[in-house]
């Protein structure tokens, strides 16, 4: 094994330990608060909304039209109707505009 390779195998290690020690860190810490601030509370709350805008966000702007098309047509159904129907009508619109228009 060459230097390189055992360089990679460190920086995986590394960054393993890191990963677990922000995570087992932060369990830690709020589990020996009493009372969770409500800034803390707003915060954690908001991490959802952040994590699903980073997985849809790049599809939307690099995915293509059908994509982007699927996309606004299941959001609006999303407003209405169960997930379960919203995505089965994203599904049901990409597929029809990637068979029927391009």
């Amino acid at each position: 094994m060459d230097a390189q390779q055992l360089n990679l195998i460190y920086l995986i290690i590394a960054a393993a330990i890191a990963t677990f020690a922000t995570r087992v860190g932060g369990y830690v810490l709020i589990t020996q608060l009493k009372h969770i601030p409500p800034r803390v509370e707003a915060a954690l709350n908001a991490v959802p909304a952040a994590v699903l805008t980073t997985l849809v966000a790049p599809a939307f702007v690099y995915g293509g039209y059908d994509v982007a098309a699927s996309m606004l047509v299941a959001f609006a159904v999303g407003l209405r109707f169960s997930t379960l129907r919203m995505l089965l009508v994203g599904w049901v619109a990409v597929m029809t505009i990637r068979h029927l228009i391009l």
